[in-house]
């Protein structure tokens, strides 16, 4: 069996001894819990794929880049450059805007990054998600949000095994669930942060779901995003509560940027709104249950 690392990837730690994992006080700090004690997300790369977003809006300002899928005279997907406003592709149909601008609200100074996958109407592959999210994962972007999912099972291993990479190499990858019951992905991974929706007036409010697949709930209930045009619409969906979290991620990567993806996770869990840190747990069955007794 092999043993040491590969790729980076720890596979054993027969050859080595804990000490050689050590790690520096200073890549596992503590976070405060409150949000607002975090930073604005400056230094953070994050990359909306989505249908485009609108360079310039004024709920989404400076778009450090901007991207789409698009085929090779052979039919072959890539991801190309769609140069710089007016030249760029822009948005298709406002959904990615609306997405860049709520990550733009909760993290004012991260740098935005936009790939489009989607075209008008929302139309578009498994094939172009696919091609723009193995590019993103390869870029090495800090947080990509994904308010998209595909219910196409052919491409349920291959995007499970870039969820997988992001995961491991340090890109944290937040992915709406599907507003239907419907078994859908990435979102469904474990790997990910899967974000639903709440019905609560609290724009500001997430909280931690104790019962997964969906890990947390964010604000996504009659919410007023950008749209094409420069202008703003109301509009209901767990598309809207994602790039919330997204945002948060870039804010906790701004305050402590050597934050793992599983760190950041657990970071976010401490700092729901529903989790009482340190209180006093109750046996299980009884109201309260944290865990065990």
């Amino acid at each position: 069996m092999t043993t040491g690392t590969a790729g980076g990837l720890t596979w054993s730690l027969r050859d080595r001894t804990p000490e050689d994992l050590t790690l520096l006080a200073d890549t596992v700090p503590a976070l405060p819990a409150d949000p607002s004690a975090w930073s604005d997300g400056g230094g953070v790369r994050v990359c909306v794929v989505d249908t485009g977003v609108e360079c310039g809006h004024p709920f989404v300002g400076q778009v450090q880049g901007s991207y789409e899928v698009a085929p090779d005279p052979d039919g072959t997907l890539k991801v190309v450059d769609s140069g710089p406003p007016p030249d760029g592709t822009g948005d298709a149909c406002g959904h990615g805007t609306a997405c860049a601008g709520i990550v733009r609200r909760v993290a004012p100074d991260c740098d935005l990054y936009s790939v489009r996958v989607l075209g008008e109407g929302f139309t578009g592959s498994g094939d172009a998600l696919l091609t723009g999210l193995r590019w993103a994962v390869d870029q090495g972007f800090d947080v990509v949000n994904l308010s998209l999912s595909t219910t196409r099972p052919k491409f349920l291993e291959t995007l499970r095994s870039l969820a997988d990479q992001a995961f491991f190499n340090g890109t944290t990858l937040v992915a709406s669930a599907h507003n239907t019951p419907v078994e859908s992905f990435p979102w469904r991974f474990s790997s990910v942060i899967s974000v639903g929706t709440h019905r609560e007036d609290d724009s500001g409010l997430f909280l931690y779901n104790p019962a997964p697949p969906v890990e947390f709930f964010a604000p996504g209930q009659n919410v007023q995003v950008a749209w094409t045009g420069g202008g703003t619409i109301r509009t209901t969906g767990n598309s809207f509560a994602t790039p919330f979290i997204s945002g948060l991620c870039a804010r906790l990567l701004g305050s402590r940027p050597k934050l793992t993806p599983f760190q950041i996770k657990h970071a976010l869990y401490l700092s729901a709104a529903n989790v009482r840190v340190g209180e006093p747990e109750t046996r299980i069955g009884e109201p309260g249950t944290r865990g065990a007794s």
